[in-house]
């Protein structure tokens, strides 16, 4: 299996064409015909079907297809790699962070790794789990800062402890309930759910009884922080956040933390990267910085 078959493979997913991908990779359409042909013939299976509107991948295709998207991007890295050794050159890392890493711990990690290695062109996406977990599988990012589910990352990630961040229950000032002292206080409220379910803003994960996690009202969910922060200073909602999100926005959103008796849950930061495939020189450099701001964090505490 050639690596050209890879990217023929790639190009007719991305293009949904013969000859659109024939036109990208600037070869002929017979000749792309044939060399699809061989790929199917050693794998023993279509990989494309054909329909009036173009081709799509059958599901051996979208298989292959998957596996070959790893390869191509570990080839890039092996190119960025060498010419950050040989000749000094632009590399690029590309970083996954929740919303607690990215109040807490991003900021001084990357001016650390900015002023150390000022050639390297950091890229920084938010992300919430699971999603992160499948986008460094896939290699969209090289590492990604956040929680993990109950699960653990899997035994293809590894796995680092970072700080853990405190979770703490958000209303505006004015909602009914501001001042509760107790999580039962809370169970026939309007709650809203940010991000994954059983994740750290899942309210059902508060309470103990499955019964009373089940009768909660969820009235919305948010996928990401920067919604939620938009909308509840207007709605008389309940929610759960990082408490250093809620430092750095609740004042001026008119936010504030319940005052509960209730012991409320901490979340455990991780750094997550593939354990398969070796981090790029500037990526370990990245974990450096990462490593060495956590430590530098806990220190303070």
């Amino acid at each position: 299996m050639r690596l050209q078959h890879l990217n023929l493979l790639l190009t007719l997913a991305r293009t949904g064409s013969m000859r659109a991908a024939a036109q990208v990779l600037n070869v002929s359409q017979p000749a792309l015909t044939k060399s699809l042909r061989q790929l199917e013939e050693e794998v023993g299976a279509e990989l494309v079907v054909r329909t009036p509107k173009g081709v799509r991948l059958a599901q051996a295709g979208e298989i292959l297809a998957a596996r070959a998207a790893v390869v191509m991007r570990e080839i890039e890295k092996a190119h960025e790699d060498l010419a950050w050794h040989l000749r000094g050159a632009e590399a690029q890392v590309t970083l996954g962070v929740s919303p607690a890493a990215a109040i807490l711990l991003a900021p001084g990690a990357v001016a650390r790794y900015g002023a150390r290695w000022p050639q390297v062109r950091l890229r920084v996406r938010d992300t919430l789990y699971p999603q992160a977990l499948e986008r460094i599988r896939s290699g969209e990012l090289d590492m990604a800062l956040g929680p993990l589910p109950e699960a653990g990352g899997g035994g293809d990630l590894a796995v680092q402890p970072l700080f853990e961040s405190q979770s703490v229950i958000v209303a505006r000032a004015s909602h009914p309930l501001a001042r509760a002292r107790r999580l039962s206080e809370l169970a026939e409220a309007a709650w809203v759910l940010t991000g994954p379910a059983q994740g750290p803003g899942d309210p059902r994960a508060l309470y103990a009884d499955e019964a009373q996690a089940r009768a909660l009202h969820l009235q919305l969910e948010c996928e990401s922080f920067s919604t939620l922060l938009a909308l509840m200073p207007q709605l008389d909602l309940i929610g759960i956040m990082p408490q250093g999100f809620l430092d750095r926005y609740g004042p001026a959103l008119d936010l504030v933390r319940l005052d509960l008796a209730d012991p409320l849950p901490k979340t455990v930061i991780y750094v997550t990267h593939r354990a398969d495939a070796p981090l790029t020189v500037p990526a370990r450099r990245l974990l450096d910085a990462l490593l060495g701001e956590a430590a530098r964090l806990a220190g303070q505490r």
